[in-house]
């Protein structure tokens, strides 16, 4: 009879303990730990994979040609946007791990990948660990794709996944929904544990390296929006994406976090529509729609996501507080980035901001992460003090430093030509950093120092305009 042997494994973050603590001291979670028996069977585990090592070759890199090469081609998936993200379409035998709230749109978004590729004349597999066939049937009639040819299964035990797909020509696509349904026979442990995601994860990724299929694995998210299970399955996959996105937008962002065959922080954007997900081309005309032009606190930032220029609007609002500590709200960027803005137009702007409220919102719930984005909540942030509009026909970015001065950020020409392709005519940027001879699509407006962009804002005040929290002396 196998010996079992009894551990206490974190739930959150995958960290093993030999007996129960009520707090891991890995990740500072409480009651997170729960007791797992492990087989040590040994036909379980990596030792299944003894034998089989013998049969290992070895292949010299300039003779990987042909059928040899096979491992670097691509499949594209049909959906262009889902292929910017995935770095031109799905890699032969890779691993995508992809995870969002629940109803987000993930199974929308991957039936209608598996049914693309599948018209495409492909063998596609979507087994469904959490739905019935029916209603997995239901989900694809109401998207119009009842009559693509995917095989559906719904099943949970892994071993039974892989035989079964096993049979005849390998799928060139399996969408495993949700990864934390799965179970594997060499794992005594409830579905959902970690011990049971890592090994069945383990699993299918040896069945995708050998037979050579792209599997997605979908993943559930934690509270804090990261994805659920031990952080080890990240580093196994070859891709990790996130989709996610407001519930009082209709639109969706899928974002790479992870590839190992492209570029990462590559996002594709999706409308959530009755008819499904809808690949947007050109976001920034999403992202700019309806705003108000003639309203102090809105600026227009040149942002670039991974590969791909986006111009989003950024919303400040200044109002004096009553309150003995002021608030500071922020919708789509980082709070800790928002009090530096702050303390450097307090410091090196003349600006009086310590009794005034402060809320700053990114417009259509994309969520900014880079540093350009400083330049243009600056800009928001003085206009809404001052009561003085920015221009309209104008986008902002920059990196602030805490001495004041305005840094210089990558890809501006990028910047300025997805601007000038929307109809804008003006940059305020940062100094160049070498004048390369290259012809702008725009004409920018570089400033050195935050004291500038502040003086242009406040001498385009309005007549009249008494503002008691600038300091112009």
């Amino acid at each position: 009879m196998a010996k079992r042997n009894a551990s206490y494994v974190c739930q959150e973050c995958g960290a093993v303990y030999n007996r129960w603590k009520g707090k891991c001291e890995a990740c500072g979670g409480w009651n997170t730990i729960v007791e797992e028996s492990a087989s040590t069977n040994p036909l379980a585990g990596p030792a299944a994979t003894r034998p089989s090592r013998a049969k290992g070759r070895i292949f010299p890199l300039e003779s990987l040609s042909g059928e040899n090469s096979k491992e670097a081609v691509r499949t594209p998936s049909g959906i262009a946007e889902l292929d910017r993200v995935t770095g031109g379409g799905f890699v032969y035998g890779s691993i995508i791990l992809i995870g969002g709230d629940p109803g987000i749109g993930k199974s929308t978004l991957l039936m209608q990948a598996a049914a693309a590729l599948a018209n495409g004349g492909h063998r596609v597999a979507y087994i469904s660990g959490e739905e019935a066939i029916a209603q997995v049937r239901l989900r694809a009639e109401r998207l119009g794709l009842a009559d693509a040819p995917v095989e559906l299964a719904a099943e949970t035990n892994v071993e039974d996944i892989i035989a079964t797909l096993s049979h005849g020509t390998p799928p060139a696509l399996a969408v495993i929904d949700s990864i934390q349904t799965m179970w594997t026979e060499t794992v005594e442990s409830a579905p959902g544990t970690v011990t049971q995601v890592r090994g069945s994860a383990q699993a299918l990724i040896r069945f995708a390296k050998t037979k050579g299929t792209a599997v997605i694995l979908v993943g559930h998210v934690t509270k804090d929006g990261q994805i659920a299970g031990p952080r080890v399955v990240e580093h196994m996959v070859d891709a990790v994406a996130s989709f996610d996105g407001d519930s009082s937008h209709h639109f969706r962002i899928l974002r790479a976090v992870k590839n190992r065959f492209g570029p990462t922080d590559e996002i594709g954007v999706f409308e959530m529509s009755d008819q499904g997900l809808r690949e947007i081309a050109n976001p920034s005309e999403l992202f700019l729609a309806g705003r108000d032009l003639a309203v102090p606190g809105t600026a227009v930032f040149a942002g670039m996501e991974g590969t791909r220029p986006v111009l989003t609007e950024i919303q400040a609002l200044v109002a004096p507080s009553s309150l003995g500590t002021p608030r500071r709200s922020v919708i789509g960027w980082d709070n800790n980035r928002l009090a530096m803005i702050l303390a450097v137009l307090e410091a090196h702007g003349g600006l009086k901001l310590g009794m005034h409220d402060v809320y700053l919102n990114v417009a259509g719930g994309l969520r900014i992460g880079e540093p350009a984005a400083d330049l243009a909540a600056a800009a928001a942030l003085i206009s809404s003090l001052s009561g003085a509009p920015l221009p309209p026909n104008t986008v902002y970015f920059g990196e602030l430093g805490l001495s004041g001065a305005i840094r210089p950020v990558s890809h501006m020409q990028n910047r300025l030509k997805e601007a000038a392709k929307l109809g804008f005519t003006g940059a305020v940027t940062p100094m160049p950093r070498k004048d390369r001879g290259e012809r702008l699509a725009l004409t920018p407006s570089p400033i050195s120092h935050i004291a500038d962009l502040v003086a242009g804002i406040v001498a385009s005040r309005p007549r009249g305009k008494v503002q008691h929290s600038l300091n112009e002396g």
